[in-house]
């Protein structure tokens, strides 16, 4: 292990199980940081997330993990009344991590009957000219796009969507498990004096933040709003010595794209405009976290960073 980071720093991951939230801490831990995990999973899950987390400890830091619901007052109080002991012999928090992926992804309303999708039309004209069954041809070029033959995305079937639509609740809800529930942990973790002298806060949006995808609305609106209260961070708390900054990742397949209608095709556009020809993982977004944490990184304060690879400038074209 190369140390990077001091004895008594401790970095506070929400969502610290899977994609994002697991990669980040076992970068940081690779470099020395103390970690605290809250994520929120069934016990089912726990066979394959207890090896990592004894990787995590196999490199020599402490580790404190909380299968809690991280967006509940009462759970947060107990989480950092415990890390609190914890640090106080000297420990503090150097780094706040939020990689919540909670959110609903509804359509704004029905899908108006409309005329034929014209992937629909090319596959019928495909099928006839090579004298084919349609239905068969379907299911094959879903299977390859499935395979990974990105040039299949327009000829593939449209994403099924559910058939309830977003309401105030799921709107609320949303915005503030994927948005604005990082200001409540940040400022408790203030009040608390957990933070250290130069502290940095994350946290995490997506190109859904700017695009409109069908069945994103809520957790578009959440990426804006965490933008916007990070920026307000950023300028409110720089007095007690706290980075805000968010990080824009490129498609990257984690647990919560998959959730996403239609989650194939966001992949294969992506591979195929991106100008490295692949997605953006979760190991990328860890290294730049880990990068914004160093003590050369002090500068960077109320940013928005993109790391996709260059995906967001892409035209596409080969």
């Amino acid at each position: 292990m190369t140390r990077t980071f001091g004895h008594n720093e401790w970095g506070l991951i929400l969502g610290g199980s899977s994609g994002f939230g697991l990669a980040t801490a076992h970068k940081l831990a690779r470099h020395g940081m103390n970690l605290c995990l809250v994520h929120r999973d069934r016990r089912g899950a726990m066979v394959r997330i207890e090896p990592e987390f004894d990787r995590i400890r196999s490199t020599g830091v402490s580790l404190l993990t909380f299968n809690a619901d991280a967006l509940d007052p009462g759970s947060r109080a107990t989480i950092l009344d415990q890390l609190g002991q914890t640090l106080a012999a000297g420990g503090r928090v150097r780094v706040l991590l939020h990689s919540v992926a909670f959110g609903n992804l509804k359509l704004i309303a029905p899908s108006k009957k409309a005329a034929e999708p014209p992937s629909a039309a090319a596959r019928q004209a495909l099928a006839a000219a090579l004298g084919v069954d349609a239905e068969r041809l379907n299911a094959r070029v879903d299977s390859l796009l499935e395979e990974g033959l990105d040039a299949f995305h327009t000829l593939t079937s449209a994403p099924v969507y559910g058939t309830s639509f977003i309401d105030d609740e799921d709107l609320g809800r949303t915005i503030y498990s994927m948005g604005t529930s990082l200001l409540a942990w940040t400022q408790e973790v203030l009040g608390r004096g957990l933070f250290a002298e130069d502290a940095r806060v994350f946290g995490l949006t997506s190109e859904g933040n700017e695009v409109a995808w069908k069945g994103y609305a809520a957790v578009a609106a959440a990426k804006v709003a965490l933008e916007s209260i990070v920026r307000s961070m950023a300028v409110e708390l720089a007095p007690y010595g706290i980075r805000a900054n968010v990080i824009q990742a490129g498609i990257t397949d984690t647990p919560a794209l998959r959730a996403i209608p239609g989650n194939n095709l966001l992949k294969a556009q992506a591979r195929l405009r991106n100008p490295f020809h692949r997605l953006t993982t979760p190991q990328d977004i860890a290294n730049m976290v880990y990068l914004l944490s160093l003590d050369e990184a002090a500068w960077v304060n109320g940013s928005l960073i993109r790391v996709d690879g260059g995906e967001h400038i892409s035209g596409g074209m080969p």
